[in-house]
């Protein structure tokens, strides 16, 4: 990545985990507005980073419920045809 994502990528990580400590959905908004302010090309960066993290997490998270889900479930063989 350029320097304009990678800086992008290391605020939207402390974004979320401040996010995250706090409880407080407005923490990415603030910070987005306050970059903005001098770069909208890192603001558009930031707030990308932002939504590919927070799509990744959900998708772990989906993944991590699945298995849960079947861990008392037997899964078929290729010899179970039903």
């Amino acid at each position: 990545m350029g320097i304009t994502e990678d800086i992008a990528d290391e605020l939207a990580k402390k974004a979320i985990a401040v996010e995250n400590e706090l409880q407080d959905e407005s923490v990415i908004p603030h910070v987005a507005t306050l970059i903005g302010a001098s770069s909208q090309t890192t603001q558009e960066a930031f707030l990308t980073a932002v939504r590919v993290r927070k799509a990744e997490a959900r998708a772990v998270k989906f993944l991590r419920d699945k298995l849960a889900g079947n861990k008392g479930e037997q899964l078929p063989t290729s010899g179970d045809r039903g």
